[in-house]
């Protein structure tokens, strides 16, 4: 089994993260077998389409500079000329077949892993220059499978060859009895279908060449399983780091939350558990917003700080669970609570006007309506 440096077995198979990464460093599976053929095939094509047009031309191209007149022979520029119009004729008769030949270059790569333009993979790489490295690869497993698969393809072509034309051999003889136009449209038959044959014994080597890339692409993107859990706490967070963090930023909410208590015109509590604070706007416009609110410790730190800056404590534990339950810090309450802190407000300013004596005392109020949909009996 292959191991890292860390003496772990890599038996994970390679995550999608890992896979990626490879693909934008330029590392995916590649068949230099598959574009070969794909090669051989697109010109088989090419000579099938155009070989009739192409010798056509290379017939018309080659009695054309067979035939001279005078003025050619003694004229220094007529060569030039000659040659110039020549090769235009040449470019524009191969033009089709070397756009096809350009296009096949592309379906290799795509049939195999898709196309992939990395310059990290472009990048200078001191370990290529390794002898040492350049020598493993050389006689390790990946040498020999080379060094077999091109054996092998060097017997099947060969044999195939001889065999095809050794077979042909007359066909091949016959060429040079016939005139040229009809002996270059045979000899563009038999090309034809000798790269056809050729091909096709080739397609023997891209059946097993290109699950074997693809399977040492994977083998070598493989993983232990302590990268397996690397990478998952790279992408989920670190779960002890993610736990500092909530506990901070918790931190710092309770501080700013507490800040706000001195603001409240009342603390709302349960005797034992729940604690809320309340402030109700100067202009009367809006309803009663929570500064801040806690159960068991936190309810009695806001507690302790309401009672250093002397902000009135209201004992309602109906209205203080349904508060705590049904409300959030810097929000207004619901509606079907507005009656019910409505007269602990009144009996809170009433009490301030009293205390001033401003104004005559007043009940405390009991038996606040809590709607049962609020309503918290734990």
């Amino acid at each position: 089994m292959a191991e890292n440096d860390s003496g772990q077995d890599k038996t994970e198979d390679p995550s999608e993260k890992r896979l990626r990464d490879a693909r934008e460093k330029g590392q995916i599976p590649r068949s230099r077998e598959l574009n070969t053929v794909v090669m051989l095939f697109a010109s088989v094509a090419g000579f099938a389409a155009f070989g009739g047009v192409m010798s056509h031309d290379i017939s018309a191209i080659i009695s054309q500079n067979l035939t001279l007149d005078r003025r050619q022979v003694f004229d220094k520029s007529a060569v030039t000329e000659a040659l110039a119009v020549n090769t235009m004729a040449v470019l524009e008769m191969l033009a089709p077949f070397f756009l096809l030949m350009f296009i096949a270059v592309f379906i290799g790569p795509l049939v195999m892993g898709g196309l992939s333009f990395s310059m990290k993979a472009l990048a200078p790489k001191m370990s290529k220059l390794n002898p040492g490295a350049g020598f493993k690869r050389m006689f390790g497993l990946q040498g020999l499978v080379e060094l077999i698969k091109a054996l092998f393809k060097f017997s099947l072509i060969g044999g195939v060859a001889v065999l095809l034309l050794s077979s042909m051999t007359e066909r091949f003889v016959r060429l040079g009895q016939g005139d040229l136009e009809s002996a270059l449209a045979e000899g563009m038959w038999l090309m034809t279908l000798v790269f056809v044959v050729l091909c096709s014994s080739l397609l023997l080597i891209v059946i097993f060449d290109v699950p074997y890339q693809k399977w040492t692409h994977t083998k070598k993107l493989r993983m232990t399983r302590q990268e397996v859990k690397e990478e998952h706490k790279e992408a989920n967070g670190n779960p002890q780091l993610k736990s500092r963090i909530r506990q901070v930023q918790m931190q710092m909410a309770n501080r700013r939350m507490l800040s706000s208590v001195p603001d409240a015109d009342v603390v709302i509590v349960n005797p034992t558990h729940y604690s809320v604070a309340l402030a109700y706007g100067p202009d009367g416009g809006s309803a009663p917003r929570v500064l801040a609110k806690g159960v068991d410790h936190m309810a009695l730190k806001i507690r302790e700080i309401a009672a250093e800056h002397k902000v009135p404590v209201f004992e309602a534990p109906p209205l203080a669970r349904a508060l705590y339950y049904h409300t959030d810090v810097d929000q207004e309450i619901p509606e079907g609570l507005y009656l019910a802190v409505a007269r602990v407000l009144a009996y809170i300013f009433r009490m301030r006007d009293e205390a001033r004596g401003t104004a005559p005392p007043m009940d405390k109020p009991v038996d606040l309506p809590v709607p049962e949909d609020l309503r918290r009996d734990d």
